[in-house]
């Protein structure tokens, strides 16, 4: 089986992050910090340092935080024991537990959803909603495979390369036991716009991004400046910076980045954390 470490940390980076931008992340993360001990007693400012470009800022110091807690107390054995562990949802405690242990649980993302409510339930666009009854459905699938890990990996696959939001049925090598392959092919569906809401991130007047990007900025600049001053920064994270209109922004995005614990401020100079 797999390593958990290796397992979470993939899972976590995939959050929100497409494959192709994890990639190069994940190799230089696991060659920094190759196990639970490296991560647990890094600096939370090189932790921040090698997740910063990723996005999402966070989730680097919530990995560490796990790997703090399993070299107290040890790998957990269940997926019962992976949620209990601060920043762990049920899907993520799922997959970490399948793809670690070979046991039979259930990891149900958007696109095990999809795949799994077309092939097992025959709907054509399978929403949250009805995960209470994909669930058991794709429980009495695992229980009958010999590779558990290796069935939910071959639906991950389908449901990139051929079950698509609009799917590619006849290249599928399923369609004769899919269920919702007549109804796209006879054309009586039509595909939604989207079928999970978009976030609302929080983008402030007149800018080219969300707010996310320039935290962003902020803590690689804080990451390769010591102590920056934040009467400097403005210009730096945005070139269209106007004072009287963006200074309340700004102190806002850096106080909620000290808040997370991603940043620290000292009258005015800003630098990543050296303790946690």
């Amino acid at each position: 089986m797999a390593d958990p470490y290796a397992i979470l940390v993939s899972e976590i980076m995939l959050q929100q992050t497409q494959v192709d931008r994890v990639i190069p992340f994940y190799r230089r993360w696991l060659e920094r910090f190759p196990g639970w001990t490296a991560l647990a007693e890094a600096p939370p400012a090189e932790v921040i340092r090698q997740w910063s470009g990723l996005g999402y800022n966070r989730r680097a110091l919530m990995l560490q935080g796990v790997a703090r807690a399993v070299v107290r107390d040890g790998v957990p054995a269940t997926e019962e024991g992976w949620r209990a562990l601060k920043g762990i949802g049920p899907y993520t405690a799922a997959a970490v537990t399948l793809f670690s242990t070979g046991r039979r649980t259930v990891p149900v993302d958007t696109n095990i959803r999809r795949a799994g409510g077309r092939l097992l339930l025959g709907e054509p666009f399978p929403l949250p909603a009805g995960d209470d009854r994909l669930r058991p459905a794709l429980q009495r699938l695992l229980a009958g495979a010999a590779r558990p890990a290796d069935l939910v990996q071959a639906l991950f696959d389908l449901a990139s390369l051929v079950c698509r939001k609009t799917p590619l049925c006849p290249g599928c090598p399923l369609r004769a036991a899919c269920p919702a392959e007549p109804r796209f092919r006879s054309g009586g569906v039509a595909v939604p716009r989207r079928s999970v809401p978009r976030s609302n991130e929080r983008r402030h007047a007149g800018k080219t991004h969300p707010d996310r990007i320039y935290r962003g900025r902020i803590l690689r600049l804080a990451g390769e400046e010591e102590g920056i001053a934040l009467r400097d920064l403005g210009p730096r994270i945005d070139p269209g910076f106007v004072p009287v209109r963006d200074n309340a922004w700004l102190k806002a995005m850096v106080d909620r980045l000290v808040d997370d614990g991603l940043l620290t401020n000292h009258r005015g100079r800003l630098s990543l954390p050296r303790t946690s």
